[in-house]
């Protein structure tokens, strides 16, 4: 039995939901598709399929199967185009995952010059406003804010995450501008709450070698980052956005930056890939272009103007080291890669 065609053709069944239909696609008469999966479940002692006159379902060996069918039929088609596209360069679909407000400003507005330059390279962007298994749902590359975690992934940085504190004239001219943190508790916030936990994301601060995080109170809370923004500019509270989305509206003086003197510490941006596909060529010329888009953004330079790349790489490393009372940023990092 050639055991990488069972393959092949047991996640078409699966993928077709039918023998028939599995068959017309690979191009085989059914007869032949029903006793590759027959041979199939015999070479591996279970049963992968159950099968009525009116649906097929995945067993839970079969579900266990497919799912290393779909990872291992990937490596081999990655293996194979990391020579084929030398010659006709890189192709194939590409997922990207994205928080939506960078999505939106940063990755979008871009895609036209990156279909230009790689024409055959099918792109499917989702921009989700919850954490993302790469594994689970055959996403090629994510972008996230925040140390990485997960020691089975690659992570490139290629940009920094500055939130600023800030908030309309107008709430300004009617609170009073806030002097130190403890005269928050005299104000109030738009917050933003989190979509996994549905509580109210704290606001965060870098006072000396500590972050310190402190629940601002308010009247309004949201969980889209654009809804936010819109709120702060309507003088309903202040808010603490990233600041490459309220770049312009600083500039403007539509937004005052507040309590400058404790900023929000800063988070690395990278682009964040699996270790099994690493050698991919659709996904290196991404990776690539990508840290080139970062570099050449005006809204990104803005926060590297003030935190370098290589700085903030080695302040997001000390955030991992304990002992300096970083450490409770990491719960933060993963709330904001939900949250922008």
């Amino acid at each position: 039995m050639d055991r990488l065609q069972a393959m092949q053709v047991f996640t078409r069944v699966v993928d077709a939901n039918s023998f028939t239909l599995a068959a017309d696609s690979l191009d085989m008469p059914r007869a032949t598709v029903s006793t590759i999966i027959r041979k199939l479940e015999g070479h591996l002692g279970v049963r992968l399929l159950n099968r009525s006159t009116r649906k097929l379902s995945l067993t839970p060996d079969g579900a266990a199967y497919y799912e290393r069918c779909v990872d291992i039929l990937s490596e081999v088609e990655d293996a194979e185009a990391s020579f084929l596209d030398r010659a006709r360069g890189p192709r194939g679909r590409l997922r990207i995952d994205a928080p939506p407000s960078m999505g939106r400003l940063v990755l979008i507005p871009k895609l036209c010059e990156f279909h230009e330059r790689y024409p055959d390279i099918e792109l499917v962007v989702g921009l989700s406003d919850r954490p993302v298994d790469m594994v689970q749902e055959a996403v090629d590359c994510v972008l996230r804010i925040g140390e990485l975690k997960d020691s089975s992934l690659i992570a490139k940085r290629i940009g920094v995450f500055k939130s600023v504190s800030c908030a309309a004239p107008a709430y300004l001219a009617r609170y009073g501008t806030p002097r130190t943190l403890d005269e928050l508790s005299r104000h109030r916030a738009v917050n933003y709450f989190s979509s996994r936990t549905g509580r109210d994301i704290d606001w965060s601060f870098k006072v000396g070698d500590e972050v310190v995080d402190i629940p601002v109170e308010g009247v309004l809370s949201v969980n889209d980052a654009d809804a936010y923004v819109m709120a702060g500019l309507a003088g309903f509270g202040m808010i603490q956005p990233p600041r490459y989305m309220v770049a312009p509206h600083l500039e403007s003086g539509a937004l005052v930056e507040v309590l400058d003197e404790w900023a929000p510490p800063p988070m690395p941006i990278s682009v964040v890939y699996q270790q099994s596909r690493h050698l991919s060529p659709k996904v290196h010329v991404f990776v690539d272009w990508i840290t080139e888009v970062f570099r050449r953004c005006d809204l990104m330079k803005k926060c590297l103007a003030d935190y370098p790349l290589d700085e903030a790489c080695r302040f997001a490393g000390a955030m991992t080291g304990g002992g300096h009372g970083l450490r409770e940023i990491l719960e933060r990092q993963n709330q904001l890669e939900s949250t922008f």
